[in-house]
């Protein structure tokens, strides 16, 4: 079997989009994953989702110009789709972010090397269960469907569509809506406990609030977290389903 160079040339484009999409998912390619891992992913995922036939022998093969600018398309489509997998994580992110500040655990950041970034335990704490959701819930096949689905709406050699802004601006202030929707309850929470303790001091001065505040608020607060699970799971649930229509949706024309 001969590979000519415009099939050669077509794998490398398919093989960068697949990887700009799938780069921004901590499952599939985050930095805790190895480049060689990743690498491998990308190709074994360019050779599986794409069907691959022979390229006629007059198909000739593209000027490094026109490879370059290919090549360049591939990146600009890939990583406008994987947004939509940074939005989704982002938006368990900031939840947890939000909840770790109003309960003290903001004071404490550590690194998280999933997606590469330092956070609170709470972040943590719900990244990672965020994580085994979506691996739980084949939130990654669904992703990997929208992987293959983006070449039927977008053909390697396609135009690139004028998008519309408004499309990615209108998706990312409703996945930060619902981060901050995620993390209302334990936001509700302390903010009643600070107001407690706020008439507490006005009722007895003599009572070290901030002492006592502190450790109470950390208490409640991970309490409140036990709580805000039952009401995370659908949500996040939802989340990752939505991923893939999503990813298209970013790419559309």
């Amino acid at each position: 079997m001969i590979v000519s160079i415009a099939q050669t040339q077509l794998f490398i484009l398919v093989f960068t989009r697949i990887m700009a999409m799938i780069i921004p998912v901590p499952i599939l390619g985050g930095q805790s994953i190895p480049a060689q891992v990743r690498i491998g992913l990308g190709i074994i995922l360019s050779v599986i989702l794409v069907p691959w036939q022979p390229l006629g022998p007059e198909v000739q093969e593209l000027g490094l110009l026109a490879f370059a600018a290919g090549i360049l398309q591939e990146l600009i489509i890939g990583t406008l789709a994987g947004f939509a997998a940074t939005l989704t994580f982002g938006a368990i992110q900031i939840a947890g972010e939000m909840m770790g500040l109003v309960s003290g655990f903001g004071a404490g950041n550590i690194l998280n090397p999933a997606i590469g970034s330092s956070g609170s335990a709470l972040d943590q704490l719900f990244i990672m269960v965020g994580m085994m959701l979506f691996i739980v819930l084949d939130g990654h096949h669904y992703f990997l469907l929208a992987v293959q689905k983006s070449f039927t709406i977008l053909p390697v050699h396609a135009t690139l569509p004028l998008w519309d802004p408004i499309v990615l601006l209108t998706m990312t202030a409703k996945l930060i809506a619902t981060g901050i929707q995620l993390a209302l309850p334990v936001i509700g929470a302390l903010l009643l406990a600070d107001i407690s303790m706020g008439l507490l001091a006005r009722v007895a001065p003599q009572i070290q609030i901030f002492f006592l505040g502190l450790p109470a608020k950390i208490g409640l607060g991970m309490f409140a977290v036990g709580l805000t699970f039952s009401v995370a799971f659908p949500i996040m649930r939802d989340l990752f389903y939505k991923t893939g229509p999503r990813v298209l949706e970013l790419i559309a024309k």
